[in-house]
């Protein structure tokens, strides 16, 4: 379970984008269960990045305030909107590499690394954030609890930066005032630099996670990406 949040220096602003990256199969080090399984690439019915932000233009906010991005910020910004089949938040980019120990998710990589995840692989098992696409959500608190929004660990989020959309699940918690934050691998196949010390972006990523979506198992990427890609094409047919 994440339990703090690391700032956004300005050398981590300067290489938040990186060219354009291949999608991971795996981290560095191996992984367990399905976290290695291959996404599946954009076919002639893929939903871009424009059409959902399209529909999340408009915020029907449903949280009771809003959330601070980072621990040093000094104010609180981001509200959680909801519509009939989901909810988002824009926010930045910090790097949860929190989980499964690997070459890339490591104390030495990231001095705040915790060898769990709020939610666990079907063995069991912490996530591997090095491996599995996932997106971090606030811990519930009187502003805003993801589970009464219909959501869990495996509920299937797709994230949208620049011209980019990539589908994961829900996979942490993190602090109940502090929002924007993805596993190392949800970042590097976004062409963000996924450095857990040093990475990130500071702005500009749309999160929206879909709601009574749960998958199992959590760590499987491909069914990740089919459900997303299938809940991605009804949410903008609705918009």
């Amino acid at each position: 379970m994440r339990t703090r949040m690391l700032a956004l220096t300005s050398a981590a602003c300067g290489a938040a984008l990186l060219g354009a990256a291949a999608l991971p199969a795996s981290a560095s080090g191996s992984s367990s269960g399905s976290a290695q399984e291959p996404e599946a690439e954009a076919d002639a019915g893929v939903v871009t990045a424009a059409q959902l932000l399209a529909g999340v233009r408009a915020c029907s906010r449903i949280s009771k305030g809003r959330y601070r991005t980072d621990s040093g910020s000094e104010k609180a910004t981001v509200p959680v909107c909801g519509t009939r089949d989901a909810v988002f938040w824009k926010a930045d980019m910090d790097i949860d590499c929190d989980g499964r120990k690997t070459r890339a998710c490591n104390r030495k990589t990231d001095p705040y690394f915790l060898p769990e995840t709020a939610f666990q692989s079907s063995r069991g098992e912490p996530l591997d954030s090095a491996a599995l696409p996932h997106v971090v959500v606030p811990g519930p608190s009187k502003v805003w609890d993801y589970r009464k929004a219909g959501l869990t660990g495996g509920s299937v989020v797709a994230v949208v930066y620049r011209d980019r959309v990539r589908y994961g699940v829900i996979g942490d918690t993190g602090p109940t005032g502090i929002i924007g934050e993805a596993s190392y691998a949800m970042a590097k196949t976004l062409g963000i630099d996924p450095d857990p010390s040093t990475g990130g972006a500071e702005s500009g990523v749309t999160y929206i996670a879909f709601k009574n979506s749960r998958i199992s198992p959590i760590e499987s990427r491909a069914r990740a990406q089919s459900r997303g890609a299938a809940l991605a094409r009804e949410f903008v047919g609705r918009s």
